[in-house]
């Protein structure tokens, strides 16, 4: 399958791209070569090959979540520009 100019128009309006002709004959010879790349990976057997999420083996890297001691309310408002002695305070962001 080679990508006609007018799929390439069309697509370029669907991405609110306005190209110049030759920019448009341009970006048609390079989508186009990049077809049948694609299309030259289709032919490859990959009926033993399972399917991966990721082509490296990954594990998890983080901590185990421990329960630990929690920061003093007092220390945690240190440096807040606007609180109460109890909570942060904000403003209001709905009209009531």
């Amino acid at each position: 399958m080679s990508l006609s100019r007018a799929q390439v128009e069309h697509v370029s309006l669907l991405a609110r791209l306005l190209l110049s002709p030759d920019e448009l004959d341009e970006m048609t010879r390079q989508l186009d070569k990049v077809v049948r790349y694609v299309e030259q990976l289709g032919e490859l057997e990959t009926e033993a090959v399972q399917p991966l999420a990721h082509a490296l083996d990954l594990t998890n890297v983080f901590a185990d979540d421990k329960p630990g001691a929690s920061l003093e309310r007092r220390a945690a408002l240190a440096n807040a520009p606007n609180q109460d002695g109890a909570c942060y305070r904000v403003p209001a962001v709905l009209d009531r």
